[in-house]
Formats: C-alpha cells, structure tokens, sequence
C-alpha cells in the first residue's frame, strides 16, 4: 500500500528484505486482540464535565476536557464528527482563556494538523509563540507544523532551539528530521531512546506512540520480527489499536503473502473502526486476490466515506492516487494535485503533480516538475517509482535502470503487486 504511513518516508539503505520469506507473524499471537467491541464514547466523567458546558458557558475547564475526550473517542473509532467536536471545544477555549492561553492554541493546532489544515495549524502556532508561554513546546509544533509545509529550514531551525537529548519531544523530531533526510539508522537510533525515555515515564500514551512508530521505522528497515513484535506489545498496551492491527496486516499480505489471512484482519478492524482509508488497502489486497467484486465494494466503501465534508482535505492524497490508478480521473488527480502543491508544497505533493502530468501525456513537464523539486528529495519509493516512469517515457534509461534497482529492494513497502511493474520498468 503506497501511502500506508504517509508521513513516514522509506529512507534509505532499499536493500532486499534481510529476512527473506520466512513467517514472522502467529494468528495465536493477536487472535485474542480480534474481537470486535464497540470502543466506549461516553463515560460518566465525561457527562459530567459536557453537562457543564452551555451556550453562554465560560467553563474554561469543562472546554479542555470534553476536547481531549473527543479527541480520544475520534483515535478510538475513526469517526470524524468526534474530532470536530473536539476542535469546537478547543476554538472556545481559546476564546475565553484568560489564563494557559498558549497552551490552548497549541492544543488546537494539533487538532488542524490531524485535519491536515496545516496553515490555519500554523496561525495558531505562532500565536501561541507571541503568547510566550511554553516555549519549548510551542518550537516543538512549529517544526511538526513547516515539516508538513515543506518549510525544511525553517522546520530545522526550530528543532535545533529545543535540542535536549533528555526530552522526549526532541528525541522524536530528531527521529522525523533522520527519516527526512534518508538516514534511517540514525532515526532508529533516535527513536529508539525516545522509547526508553517514554518507558520510564510510565505514560501510556507516549509509550504507545513509541511503539507503533518504532515497528514503522523496523518495517522500513526491513526488521520486520522487531516491526512485528512491537506492533504486537502496542496491542498489549491498548488492545483496540487500530493501527496496530493494520500493521500487523501489512506484514501477513506483503512479506508472506497471505491475502486472507492479512483481509480476515482489517475485517475484524472495520467492524468498529471507520477510516476511510482502510477500505483502500482492503481493495488493494482484494485486488492481488484477482477479486473484482471486493476490490470495487471496498472502493465504493471508500468513496462513500470520503464524500463527507467534514474530512476536508484530510484525504487528498488517497483520492489522488485512486483517481491516478484505479479510476483514471487524470483531470480530477491533476487539479487536486495543484490544490496540494498549492497548500503544502512537498515532494509527496509535487510527486502527484508530476506523476498527474504524466498520465494527461504530459512527458516533458512532468520530467520538468522531477528536475525543479523531486530530484534528490525524497527516497520515498512510491516518489521513486513515479520519477523511474517519467524517466522512461522521456527516454533516460540509464536513470530508469539505477532506480529500478533500488526500487526491486522495496516490494515490501509498495506492495507484492508492485513487483511486476517494477520488473517492466
């Protein structure tokens, strides 16, 4: 699945899978976290502090609550109105706050980048910073916020002011910076103390995080046993774990080839868990399976998602790549391609609008669009495979053959079906 972790690049060191075929994963191992239970969205704690909120309210306290509630209920189900509703309650606290002011509009540029309104993320951001309270913590975001712009220096800049090797916050954008820049063992590395640092705060949600990340990081390096056990210690940890569980899915379909048993999986996931993009990798895996008839539900599964407004541009990239290669809509992927390059000019953005080029028979400007912001910037391997096709409809086989190469070493992040295409290049 391409962008199966969108903000993750594949960096680096696109060696063939050290482990070669051998089964990694267990049923027996994460059987027990299948069971479908509805995640809990209310709670008597949570009623008492939204029955203290009113139109005319000025419960500063009952604001931050309920926010961080809906936040944890959107994590848990995937349902979009939860992180809305959040979003509500931050706007009023930051509204009303006369004190911690600061630390709301920080909280609520968090909730705009899930949105993936970046630029909005970014007002709150530098707002809080004339506020001055929480220094630290607001240079933080302001990295997290220009590396979504694309903003590359200054994203440094602002890590480089909060450099502490005893802070978790640093360890994690250093990691991010490393992952960046194409050097993935020193992002393991970083990522790895920053795992260490969460385990001995005892706070699970840091812990979780630290998991989930580290076996994205592992699976990049092709560790898939170490990528395959710490998915397995996240669901220990929080045993509905949505992401968890598609990560484990991801190794049974595309290390062992297992559509079934990789499909019985996301299956037990979506029956309480609804993002849309889910359906995509199911039809995906549908798809390797030769079933038309699943692929095209999950498909429609996805779309009828992804109509409801409330997603914004959340899903920009996924409709991208699903107008590029299942639905042929060249002229919808290129004008929302321009719409991202537009909103966040990164090489992810300037790969689709290269790669829309491509597809309307536009050689040459595709080629001009991988010279001017591609070239050089990412070690993505779907940004890899877009730049070896637009290398060879322009004639350069010397540049198609050395990324091939590279790319025959990264089936595992693209994808078995990826492989015979790759071959053609």
């Amino acid at each position: 699945m391409k962008y199966f972790i969108l903000t993750l690049a594949f960096l680096a060191l696109l060696s063939c899978n050290s482990e070669g075929n051998k089964k990694i994963t267990d049923a027996e191992d994460y059987n027990k976290f299948l069971p479908s239970v509805a995640p809990k969205t209310t709670s008597k704690y949570f009623e008492l502090w939204n029955s203290k909120i009113k139109p005319d309210s000025i419960q500063l306290t009952s604001f931050g609550i309920v926010s961080g509630q809906y936040e944890n209920y959107f994590k848990a189900t995937g349902d979009i109105s939860y992180l809305i509703k959040s979003q509500k309650a931050l706007e009023k606290a930051v509204e009303i706050a006369a004190t911690g002011r600061a630390g709301y509009r920080r909280a609520l540029a968090r909730n705009y980048i899930s949105q993936h309104r970046f630029k909005e993320a970014l007002v709150q951001a530098n707002e809080a910073l004339k506020i001055g309270s929480g220094i630290t913590d607001t240079h933080g975001l302001l990295f997290d916020i220009h590396m979504e712009l694309g903003n590359y220096t200054l994203a440094k800049n602002y890590l480089n002011s909060i450099t502490d090797m005893s802070n978790f916050g640093f360890l994690i954008r250093a990691a991010k910076w490393n992952d960046y820049k194409g050097d993935l063992a020193t992002t393991i590395n970083y990522m790895e103390q920053a795992k260490d640092k969460a385990e001995k705060t005892y706070t699970k949600s840091l812990i979780l995080w630290s998991y989930t990340n580290l076996a994205d990081y592992y699976g990049h390096a092709g560790r898939l046993s170490d990528s395959y056990k710490y998915y397995l210690k996240s669901l220990e940890l929080e045993p509905e774990n949505a992401y968890a569980k598609k990560g484990i899915a991801w190794i049974v379909f595309s290390h062992e080839k297992n559509p079934k048993e990789a499909l019985r999986i996301l299956d037990a996931v979506t029956k309480t868990y609804h993002a849309p993009d889910y359906y995509l990798l199911k039809a995906e895996i549908a798809a390797y399976m030769n079933n038309t008839e699943m692929q095209l539900l999950n498909i429609d599964e996805y779309i009828k998602s992804v109509k409801n407004p409330s997603y914004g541009d959340m899903y920009n990239a996924y409709n991208i790549d699903l107008y590029l290669n299942e639905t042929q809509q060249w002229d919808k992927a290129f004008e929302l391609a321009q719409k991202e390059v537009a909103n966040r000019p990164t090489p992810e953005s300037y790969n689709f609008l290269a790669y829309s080029y491509l597809k309307l028979g536009e050689k040459e400007k595709a080629l001009s669009i991988v010279r001017d912001h591609l070239e050089g910037k990412s070690s993505e391997p779907a940004i890899l495979y877009t730049l070896a096709e637009i290398y060879k409809k322009n004639g350069l086989t010397k540049k198609t053959k050395e990324l091939k190469s590279e790319l025959l070493g990264a089936v595992y992040e693209l994808g078995p079906s990826s492989k015979s295409k790759i071959e053609s290049l």
